[in-house]
């Protein structure tokens, strides 16, 4: 199956550079580019991509309001790439519904990968950031003073399970080795999840359940 990419980046010769890397995997095609958060989202409304490789610092839209357009519509799975690892444009960009995270010094094969596995449906972030997200949760009191959704009183015990493995950032292959299940029965469970919740992606899921200490 070919990934259908949309790469919304201001600067025309990084943008043009990661056009040329994603290009050149047989699996992916870059269906449009955007130089602003604004272009992004009409492009995506547009194109209906698989994915939007999404900077984070753009004019007219930054990439944190263009993603949660993007996936408020459930236009598309998003990417986040950027050179800033900063809290607050992690938090930002992953409560706005993004799929992963990532640092624009990522090398060629690791970008690649990474579309590969947001497109798999598996949410995905740098190992830097990662550190830096469990430091955070690690530091506060759980719970952590978020109001804990009625929703997830609806959760089977299964889902609550599968919620709680997401939370420790585990893949649906690690999930379904933990909880003896299928893979493919895994993704059953993420999906019903997230529609219970009323969440765009198993990184929001992931941190919802870190916060929540579950």
């Amino acid at each position: 199956m070919t990934i259908r990419v949309l790469v919304a980046e201001d600067q025309s010769a990084v943008r043009a550079g990661l056009v040329l890397i994603l290009s050149s995997a047989p699996d992916i095609e870059v269906v449009g580019e955007a130089a602003d958060g604004e272009r992004a989202v009409v492009l995506a409304r547009e194109l209906r991509p698989d994915l939007v490789l999404m900077d984070i610092q753009m004019p007219k839209l930054d990439g944190v309001s263009a993603t949660a357009l993007v996936t408020g519509e459930r236009l598309a799975d998003v990417l986040v790439l950027t050179t800033f690892d900063l809290d607050e444009y992690v938090f930002g960009a992953l409560r706005a519904g993004a799929s992963g995270f990532l640092l624009k010094n990522t090398d060629a094969k690791d970008l690649i990968e990474a579309v590969r596995t947001v497109a798999r449906g598996e949410g995905l972030i740098a190992p830097a950031v990662t550190r830096r997200l469990i430091a955070e949760f690690a530091s506060a009191p759980h719970p952590v003073a978020r109001r804990r959704p009625a929703a997830l009183d609806t959760l089977t015990r299964r889902e609550g399970e599968v919620l709680s493995c997401l939370g420790r950032g585990l893949s649906n292959a690690e999930i379904a080795v933990r909880l003896d299940m299928a893979e493919a029965t895994v993704k059953t469970h993420v999906s019903r999840l997230l529609g219970k919740l009323e969440l765009r992606s198993r990184v929001q899921a992931a941190v919802l359940a870190q916060e929540l200490g579950i």
